[in-house]
């Protein structure tokens, strides 16, 4: 069943947790971006395929930066949409907005900056602390 949650719609605390409206809210901010990274990467390789020729070396070397700093930047975006359709899975299974580690609610605010959040804010901080102590030894 889809739900229609307009584009004004802002998920409220006042609501029952991952209540439907919530899922599709965060299912269609999900889709709109992922949709959006697509779209990007389309024109990203569009440019990257047109033939430039540079008669100084200086600006051919500028050129080639720019690129290898595009191409980075597509790569991060690719991991991304992995990672929003594992937070799209996990809508579909009704396991969206839960803590893997804890079970515990992730929260609307994480949620709305960093809809891809699988941790809740504690257990993400723990992991931090946990990978910065086993970094240094």
């Amino acid at each position: 069943m889809r739900l229609d949650v307009t584009n004004n719609y802002i998920p409220s605390e006042t609501e029952e947790y991952m209540c439907e409206k919530h899922l599709e809210y965060f299912k269609r901010k999900l889709q709109d971006w992922k949709q959006e990274i697509i779209s990007n990467s389309k024109l990203t390789l569009e440019s990257l395929q047109e033939k430039n020729t540079f008669p100084d070396d200086t600006d051919r070397a500028s050129n080639e930066t720019d690129r290898s700093v595009e191409l980075r930047s597509r790569d991060r975006q690719r991991k991304l949409i992995s990672k929003i359709d594992k937070a799209l899975k996990s809508i579909d299974e009704n396991e969206y907005g839960f803590c893997e580690e804890t079970g515990d609610p992730i929260g609307l605010a994480r949620l709305e900056a960093r809809p891809t959040a699988t941790l809740s804010v504690e257990a993400q901080e723990r992991h931090e602390r946990n990978e910065k102590i086993y970094r240094f030894k």
